[in-house]
């Protein structure tokens, strides 16, 4: 630590993805989806196109039928990808509908 400032580890940003539109080679991503199993550190998170399995180095608190966000890293798996979580958002109070809107209106949805 040099001049007061704290050394940050620098993170790739997450990109906002549909389970369905995950890449192997996706570095890190953003996903909203309700969370259909949850057990200690891992979930498993369905956004309407697919689910996913997400991985956290600690036990996470939330519970199925639960909207969320998940920041993480993109695990290439055989037959697939896992996700390492970074972070856990509770998106309990997000109006889906109104969002597709959005993204629709900015030209980042998918139709």
């Amino acid at each position: 630590m040099a001049d007061g400032f704290q050394d940050f580890q620098r993170q790739m940003p997450s990109v906002d993805r549909k389970v369905s539109e995950i890449k192997q080679d996706d570095v890190r991503v953003a996903i909203i989806g309700t969370v259909l199993d949850a057990q200690g550190n891992r979930l498993a998170i369905d956004d309407g196109t697919g689910n996913v399995n997400v991985s956290f180095e600690e036990d996470v608190s939330t519970e199925p039928g639960k909207m969320v966000r998940v920041l993480g890293r993109v695990m290439p798996m055989e037959g697939g990808v896992e996700i390492q979580g970074d972070a856990l958002q509770d998106m309990s109070g997000l109006d889906m509908e109104l969002k597709k809107k959005v993204d629709e209106l900015a030209g980042t949805g998918k139709q």
